[in-house]
């Protein structure tokens, strides 16, 4: 049965929806006959896009919950569901794109880290013009997503540059080596050293502050 709740797939019209249906190669002979469809598989559809359609509701089985975390974390409390169901999107209109299926965990993490980056901006320019704060409390979702003795740490991290504060929460929280954190950041490992190591010095400060 196929499934419907995932993010690439809501309010997709029927243009949308058979535009990923191809059709069929002729056959010349019984010699040049193509292989057997897979089970559940109808005539005419484009295995590859039944393919990207396996992958990416295993991507999002296996990896959305820990994307909503980083967004959180990354500072988009409020909006984290918004921020990973539009990364699981773009993942799926570009999908052919990528140089292989197991660099989607990557291309996710890296849509991720952009959108809330710009997401950050856009916040800074609308206080700026409204000459107003913004609430950042953390919706009641997102917060139980952290553990209690996590949030002087992510009250801390809001206060870094955003770049530190997407080195830090890579690298201790998702865990990544410094050559999956330049990926997903677009930098080189050399700047992601710096980014920790100026990143973990600002944070003791401001731990120090808290205590």
């Amino acid at each position: 049965m196929e499934r419907t709740d995932t993010p690439w797939r809501r309010g997709r019209t029927a243009t949308e929806r058979g535009a990923a249906v191809a059709s069929p190669r002729p056959v010349s002979s019984s010699e040049d006959a193509p292989a057997p469809m897979p089970a559940g598989t109808e005539p005419g559809v484009d295995l590859r896009d039944v393919e990207r359609e396996t992958a990416m509701i295993r991507l999002f089985d296996g990896y959305h919950a820990q994307l909503v975390r980083l967004a959180v974390l990354l500072g988009a409390e409020q909006d984290a569901e918004d921020v990973v169901a539009e990364a699981f999107c773009v993942l799926h209109h570009r999908w052919y794109r990528l140089r292989a299926p197991e660099a989607a965990p990557a291309y996710l993490r890296s849509v991720v880290c952009n959108l809330v980056r710009m997401r950050i901006r856009r916040l800074q320019v609308s206080r700026r013009h409204a000459d107003m704060e913004v609430s950042e409390i953390a919706s009641a979702e997102a917060t139980a997503m952290l553990h209690e003795d996590q949030r002087q740490v992510v009250d801390a991290l809001k206060n870094l540059p955003t770049r530190q504060r997407e080195a830090l929460v890579l690298r201790y929280w998702m865990d990544l080596k410094e050559r999956e954190i330049a990926e997903s950041m677009g930098i080189s490992t050399g700047a992601v050293k710096s980014h920790i190591s100026r990143g973990m010095h600002a944070l003791s400060r401001a731990m120090e502050t808290h205590r």
